[in-house]
């Protein structure tokens, strides 16, 4: 009978962590009872691609569970590997009420994203270090349906996933995006730094290649697929990247001046929700006062019919342009 999967990864992580010097993967082979058995003498998956798989497969997962292994390059060329106990032992895990209550929220932020693995895996991690389970003083458990707060962030956007692993792991991304007055999609190549979720909506930020600059870019523009490039990142990554700011800047949000519109009755709430002032003009439409700044007529284009700019006439003319940019698409 094969050696249960659970088993032979634990073997695997008592080898690294009793060893003294690192372990080449030949000694590691001939060292675990489920390794000896799968590709020992006389064994029908025998050749070293199949262990050499099996192998990376086992550390990875080790990795994924919190073990830190290192690899070692030893004096003949080949590589070895250990888990040290200093780097595997953490100190003593101390959240109060409050601390513990917020990672269970955060927990259940991503319970619906790729995240949901990794922040299932935390939460254990921290029971396993003894704090509190579902019931005490501080509930940490994702899956119990009691909790009346139940926040979702929605990650619905294919380009989601390959641009989290992508900042994670410092990898260079290509993919088309279209503007909101364009007509086409162009081609962007991207050093992803962060994502951030603002109002709804995903943004990445990031170094554009092919502008020499620092960009942010929202993920439902992106047309298509992401798709990961060769090589490191070539401009160093800020220590705080602003992306709120940035988005803000551009949306609107650093008003320079007032901007008088028409807005349907019943619609455009996040319009109202930041005017300065409201006048009714008949049962249809209502006239706004609100704060203008650069990029509001990318969101103003967003609400469609439903918005007639009346002043300033730059902006009424930066709104028509991009109507007609998008109507020629």
């Amino acid at each position: 009978m094969a050696i249960a999967k659970a088993e032979r990864l634990m073997n695997l992580a008592l080898c690294l962590l009793g060893t003294r010097r690192p372990l080449t993967k030949h000694e590691l082979r001939s060292s675990i009872e489920a390794y000896r058995e799968a590709f020992g003498p006389g064994a029908p998956a025998g050749p070293d691609d199949a262990f050499n798989r099996m192998f990376e497969r086992d550390k990875d997962d080790l990795r994924e569970l919190g073990l830190v292994i290192e690899t070692v390059d030893g004096i003949d060329g080949e590589t070895g590997y250990l888990a040290r106990r200093d780097s595997n032992r953490l100190p003593p895990i101390t959240l109060d009420a409050e601390e513990a209550a917020a990672l269970g929220l955060a927990a259940k932020v991503w319970q619906q994203a790729r995240l949901a693995g990794a922040a299932s895996g935390a939460l254990q991690k921290l029971r396993a270090a003894g704090m509190p389970l579902a019931g005490g003083e501080a509930d940490l458990d994702a899956g119990q349906p009691h909790s009346a707060l139940e926040p979702r962030i929605p990650t619905h956007e294919a380009a989601f996933e390959p641009l989290m692993l992508a900042c994670r792991d410092r990898r260079p991304v290509v993919f088309d995006y279209r503007k909101s007055n364009a007509a086409r999609p162009e081609q962007r190549h991207l050093e992803p730094w962060i994502l951030e979720c603002w109002r709804g909506h995903w943004y990445v930020a990031g170094w554009d290649r092919d502008r020499g600059a620092e960009r942010v870019f929202r993920l439902s523009r992106i047309t298509g697929r992401v798709r990961s490039r060769q090589g490191k990142f070539t401009a160093p990554v800020p220590d705080h990247v602003t992306v709120r700011e940035t988005v803000e800047r551009w949306a609107g949000e650093t008003a320079t001046g007032t901007a008088r519109i028409r807005l349907r009755a019943g619609h455009g709430y996040p319009l109202r929700a930041r005017a300065l002032s409201v006048r009714a003009l008949d049962g249809d439409w209502d006239e706004l006062e609100i704060p203008n700044g650069h990029g509001l007529d990318a969101w103003l284009v967003e609400f469609g019919p439903d918005v007639v700019v009346l002043e300033p006439a730059e902006l009424r003319d930066g709104v028509i342009d991009r109507l007609r940019a998008v109507a020629k698409g």
